[in-house]
């Protein structure tokens, strides 16, 4: 199975564009979610085999840059591991932008540790101790004697909103429950996974199709009372896993000829085999 880790150096350039043979004039821009950053390169060198002529150039940078770009006129398509907010849509319509949503994959969180931790499973309402420092160590939980290094994505992240909403804060908007101060925010889903990998008291969540063999992912449950569930294409289908997402693709309106094109593309079956192949979940 391909793993969604394509290159480090391609997050850090946030900028890989794709040209294709004969031009065509300016290039389609796809901005926003680093979680999806190399599933959008993955769909774009398949859709760019049959259509050559339509360039596209995909950039990460958070689902708060894509959906800022896309108000800001700057990009064809935002990517969002996150719905818009409202706030952001009136700024938007006041600026005669009306923001269209695709729904184009699913993700589930991954919470993931290093191999050589014992600790196999979490519940929501643990988790949302550690990231709020009222659990700061391993012991605590059952596991060795050691300091929770927690890891959190920045947060201009769709990731870190949605772990904060639905984890940190319970599912409840109106909890004040906030990171806390300790808590280290990573640059990208690439650092949390090399983070983890390397530092046995580490712990950090991003999307499955960033997982490798070099972690150990955590069956999460929503309390004590139900089922620990791991993160797979089957669990977040079938909804039983609890920290699933939906992945989003924004427009300014009806998009475009050669938008349309491209999105046709990621909705198809072809275009929805590609998310499985990245290790994400097809919307069918």
């Amino acid at each position: 199975m391909l793993k969604n880790i394509i290159l480090t150096s391609m997050i850090l350039f946030l900028g890989l564009v794709i040209v294709g043979c004969g031009g065509g004039g300016r290039a389609v821009q796809i901005k926003g979610s680093d979680t999806m950053v190399n599933l959008g390169q993955a769909w774009v060198e398949e859709f760019m085999k049959e259509n050559p002529e339509i360039p596209i150039a995909v950039t990460g940078g958070g689902s708060g840059t894509g959906i800022a770009a896309l108000l800001s006129g700057t990009t064809d398509i935002a990517q969002a591991s996150r719905n818009i907010e409202p706030k952001e849509v009136e700024l938007a319509n006041k600026k005669g932008i009306h923001p269209k949503e695709f729904h184009v994959a699913n993700d589930g969180i991954t919470v993931v540790v290093h191999p050589n931790n014992t600790i196999n499973k979490l519940t929501i309402k643990q988790l949302s101790d550690i990231y709020t420092g009222q659990i700061k160590n391993w012991k605590e939980l059952g596991g060795p004697d050691k300091k929770i290094v927690a890891l959190s994505r920045e947060r201009n992240s769709g990731t870190h909103v949605f772990f904060l909403e639905h984890v940190v804060k319970l599912g409840d908007k109106k909890n004040k429950n906030e990171f806390a101060p300790g808590i280290l925010m990573m640059p990208s889903s690439q650092a949390i996974i090399e983070e983890v990998s390397a530092n046995p008291s580490a712990l950090g969540y991003v999307g499955l199709g960033y997982c490798t063999k070099m972690q150990k992912i955590l069956a999460v449950a929503k309390n004590e009372r139900s089922p620990y569930v791991i993160p797979s294409v089957s669990t977040v289908t079938r909804g039983t896993y609890p920290i699933s997402r939906s992945l989003l693709f924004y427009t300014n309106g009806e998009p475009g000829e050669k938008v349309k094109s491209f999105i046709d593309f990621v909705l198809s079956p072809e275009g929805q085999k590609i998310v499985l192949k990245m290790d994400f979940v097809p919307i069918k």
